[in-house]
């Protein structure tokens, strides 16, 4: 949520699952990055047509700090995506 924080550490192409694990080893958080490209073929494999593509800002009244996730962050970069699909024909 710092200026720290907003360094890339790994390529946007790598699909590494970031892990989170507790004491004892085991997986308490975990996030499967794809990119855009692999989502939409994911999306058109499943016989579906993309409608609409979002990319939602920060709220400038969202003062909250959750995880990585700050008003500085948020605000430089969108940290949701959302797409909005329908069957073809």
């Amino acid at each position: 949520p710092s200026e720290h924080g907003l360094r890339v550490r790994q390529s946007y192409f790598d699909t590494t699952p970031y892990v989170e694990t507790d004491d004892a080893g085991r997986a308490t958080y975990v996030e499967h990055h794809r990119t855009l490209e692999q989502r939409v073929a994911e999306v058109v494999a499943a016989g579906l047509v993309i409608e609409q593509l979002r990319e939602l800002p920060w709220k400038s009244t969202n003062e909250a700090t959750w995880g990585g996730w700050s008003p500085l962050r948020g605000g430089l970069i969108p940290g949701t995506m959302l797409l909005v699909a329908s069957r073809a024909g």
